[in-house]
């Protein structure tokens, strides 16, 4: 399954900017390209033993332009993600091993040979020093002047799917492909005929991981994976008989004027990703002559923890909480992360 993405090629003078502010590495790439190299000789000689005036010459060549960019992920785990989510980034460092300064276009691939493809837009953005896709990044369609030896962190953002399930994967590459500081594409130079007086290209760049990213090509690229993790919820509902009118908490039954007790887990399951906005609805029943249970006013605790053992549970904790409209007991619980869970607990009176 594999589909291109759309190629974003336009400027950037915010991100241009920005890029200047990033410090350089320590490797020498050598003599920038366009300098001019000048070499001067000059030939003494004598006649009859008389010194002549010395001939000279010179030789003046300009180094031509060694091209290279790498992209490289940032990080050696997955991406987690849940289906549906949207605005979801893979991020990677872009550096310029060429002996000058250029732009790079960017454009981004699914891969096949995993689970599913993103879906909808594909947006780069420049990362503002933290290394994580948050608001401050600042939204770019390509890089624009990056000094020789400099690189910059480059976050993937798009949307996943709605119908993934939990161990899915998407491989996305980053692709980078090297252009001059007016946004055109170098031409490889290296099978041409030497031209001293002109600035020429010559392609140095290693294969990538993209679809027909080979070495010498004036791209780059590499692969980031996003791995589904979706909630695997489970619901428990158990009760517990907290006093009779007769016996009061000592071995109660549940006869009329009884209180009971129910406590209402939700688990997720460990390995599972965070499940969010968790709300708990519970309708009391009536039998055909209006009798059956009645909600004990003010005894709802939400975010309790369950403690279970089969089909058995203990419920502690909680804080007071959720809403009741006759004869609907709901709750909001906070969020549950894998292998955790949280509770709702209420009470009712037997009628």
């Amino acid at each position: 399954m594999t589909s291109k993405l759309k190629l974003l090629v336009a400027t950037s003078a915010l991100a241009a900017a920005t890029l200047g502010a990033n410090p350089a590495f320590a490797a020498d790439l050598g003599t920038d390209a366009g300098t001019s190299i000048t070499n001067n000789v000059s030939v003494a000689y004598s006649v009859g033993g008389t010194s002549q005036t010395a001939e000279t010459d010179s030789d003046t060549f300009v180094v031509d332009r060694k091209v290279n960019l790498t992209v490289t992920k940032t990080d050696a785990v997955n991406t987690i993600v849940a289906p549906g989510q949207t605005q979801q980034a893979v991020t990677y460092t872009v550096s310029n091993q060429t002996n000058d300064t250029i732009d790079v276009l960017l454009t981004s691939e699914n891969l096949g040979g995993d689970d599913f493809d993103t879906t909808g837009a594909v947006t780069y953005y420049l990362d503002d020093g933290n290394g994580i896709f948050d608001g401050a990044d600042t939204l770019l369609t390509s890089i624009e002047d990056l000094a020789e030896d400099d690189s910059v962190v480059i976050h993937l953002v798009t949307d996943m799917p709605g119908a993934i399930v939990t161990g899915d994967v998407a491989n996305v590459a980053l692709i980078g492909q090297a252009a001059d500081t007016s946004g055109v594409a170098f031409v490889d130079n290296s099978g041409d005929v030497d031209d001293a007086a002109v600035v020429q290209n010559v392609f140095a760049d290693v294969a990538g991981t993209a679809t027909g990213d080979g070495a010498n090509d004036g791209y780059h690229s590499d692969t980031d994976t996003y791995e589904v993790s979706a909630a695997a919820i489970s619901v428990l509902k158990t009760s517990r008989i907290v006093s009779d009118p007769i016996s009061g908490t000592t071995n109660p039954k549940a006869i009329p004027g009884a209180v009971i007790e129910y406590c209402i887990s939700v688990a997720n399951a460990p390995g599972s990703g965070t499940a969010t906005g968790v709300t708990i609805t519970d309708t009391l029943p009536v039998d055909v002559s209006g009798n059956g249970i009645t909600y004990v006013a003010s005894s709802i605790l939400v975010n309790a923890t369950a403690t279970i053992s089969g089909s058995t549970q203990t419920c502690t904790g909680g804080a007071a909480g959720g809403t009741f409209a006759d004869p609907t007991v709901s709750g909001t619980l906070s969020d549950i992360a894998g292998g955790t869970n949280r509770a709702m607990i209420f009470q009712v009176t037997v009628d």
